[in-house]
């Protein structure tokens, strides 16, 4: 059995949608990251940074191991099962960089993108326009590739594209009105909507997408005071001396 820890967002999708892939029994353990559940002791104990997602494979060969990081979990997941990323070889390493870019790139910039156009108000201005901007190349570099193979690491599906998928879904669901080339289905990218589709329609994706409605957000009943904490502002900001 592995436990996932978990809220709604895209990095726990990549998790779900791998434990269905491989078919690992798996329970969702959701915090309530806006109330700061992420910092209990318990929970920093499996992963320091106080984050979720993070496993804990209760039939690992030496007891009980916890996993912290999205990219981190997908490879120990694929070794454990020996799925979705080649054993060894070129093709190994190109679903390791495309796992990399999702990790250091799409994910950052979507992240820092829904802050300040959601989350952040008025007077970002600068923030929001270089969030979207390095958003939109992201969305050209996967474009350019999906456009010469047919997943991101080639011509087999993998963990790269387990990774890059929910932050598309995601950020789709949310601004797909308000900015256009985020939408999925957009014809400003028909390559990388094409490859979403052919993702989403596999029934592990659909699955993992039904497990991850069932979880439930804290942000409703957060107080002003918990948005402070979880974003780093106001009492809870860092000041210089």
């Amino acid at each position: 059995m592995i436990d996932l820890y978990c809220a709604g967002t895209p990095n726990v999708l990549k998790i779900e949608i791998m434990l269905e892939e491989t078919g690992l029994p798996y329970r969702l353990l959701p915090l309530n990251v806006w109330k700061g559940e992420q910092f209990a002791p318990a929970f920093l104990g499996i992963n320091p940074n106080g984050k979720v997602p993070a496993i804990v494979d209760h039939d690992a060969e030496e007891g009980p191991y916890g996993v912290m990081e999205s990219a981190a979990i997908l490879i120990y997941l694929a070794e454990k099962t020996g799925r979705f990323l080649p054993a060894a070889g070129r093709n190994r390493h190109d679903v390791l960089q495309w796992l990399a870019f999702q990790a250091a790139n799409q994910g950052p910039a979507g992240g820092q993108f829904v802050h300040f156009q959601r989350y952040a108000g008025p007077g970002h201005d600068y923030s929001l326009n270089r969030y979207r901007t390095e958003l939109h190349r992201v969305y050209g570099v996967m474009e350019r590739r999906l456009s010469a193979v047919s997943h991101l690491a080639g011509p087999e599906y993998s963990i790269a594209d387990m990774a890059a998928l929910p932050w598309l879904v995601s950020l789709s669901n949310m601004f797909r009105d308000s900015v256009p080339f985020v939408d999925i289905d957009s014809a400003l990218h028909p390559a990388l909507s094409a490859w979403a589709a052919r993702c989403l329609q596999r029934p592990a994706v659909q699955r993992a997408l039904k497990a991850h409605a069932t979880i439930r957000s804290g942000l409703p009943e957060a107080t002003d005071d918990d948005k402070d904490r979880f974003f780093g502002r106001g009492r809870y900001a860092h000041r210089m001396a």
